[in-house]
């Protein structure tokens, strides 16, 4: 396999996007459907609202995500969003890591109680 970079490679470019820290939580997230900010704050999780804010500009700018805004007559404007069909593209991305998660890593919660359990 050839690791060199000095061109473009989609391999090393389409990483570069995954790997930033919540992206794939927010796709997976949105593949529900559309959420509001604070609904998929919550879906999310643990990710604080500039963080999701940076992200979610990031991935619309990429067109992965679609922002809509909702007047909710006089109230402040919702944003909703919703993934672009190049971002439910990432569907298969998701599921070939839950694949792959299934067959290769262990539940934390069944392995701590494994380990606490005396051996026979």
């Amino acid at each position: 396999m050839n690791t060199s970079h000095s061109g473009f490679c989609p391999v090393y470019r389409a990483i570069g996007v995954l790997q930033e820290k919540w992206v794939l939580h927010i796709v997976r997230a949105l593949l529900d459907g559309e959420k509001g900010f604070n609904e998929l704050a919550r879906a999310v999780g643990g990710c604080n609202s500039a963080t999701l804010t940076q992200r979610l500009e990031h991935l619309e700018h990429l067109e992965l995500i679609r922002k809509r805004t909702e007047d909710t007559h006089g109230k402040l404007a919702r944003s909703v969003y919703t993934l672009t069909p190049a971002g439910k593209e990432l569907q298969t991305v998701i599921v070939a890591i839950d694949s792959w998660a299934r067959e290769h890593l262990i539940d934390e919660s069944q392995a701590a109680f494994a380990s606490a359990s005396p051996c026979t």
